[in-house]
């Protein structure tokens, strides 16, 4: 089993930051794929940014060019960079890693972008 651990949430105005981190712990192999995902009330949960242990990323088009996720294997942690926050961004925050013996969710962090 892997457990995810994430921070860094919280409430900030438009046009400010934040950076969230999710730390893996527990049997781990090899985290090929780590990733962010988002669910709005009312809303599906929808892919955010993700990176693969090469280093390639992939970004949903809404947030291209304001987020970046970057990843320390190392320590077996993902950021999530976030810029020029708006209030669309307001959302619980889901870390996601999957490796050959599973695919792991966090229990999500709110993110609340105040207009």
């Amino acid at each position: 089993q892997v457990q995810l651990v994430e921070s860094g949430g919280g409430l900030v105005q438009a046009g400010g930051s934040l950076r969230l981190s999710c730390v893996a712990s527990g049997s781990i192999l090899s985290l090929y794929y780590m990733g962010w995902y988002r669910q709005a009330p009312g809303k599906q949960r929808e892919l955010v940014a993700a990176i693969t242990s090469g280093g390639s990323t992939n970004y949903a088009d809404s947030v291209k060019g304001r987020f970046t996720i970057s990843r320390d294997n190392a320590k077996n942690t993902v950021y999530l960079q976030m810029n020029s926050l708006k209030s669309e961004d307001t959302a619980v925050y889901y870390c996601r890693v999957v490796q050959v013996r599973g695919d792991y969710w966090g229990q999500g962090t709110q993110v609340t972008v105040s207009s």
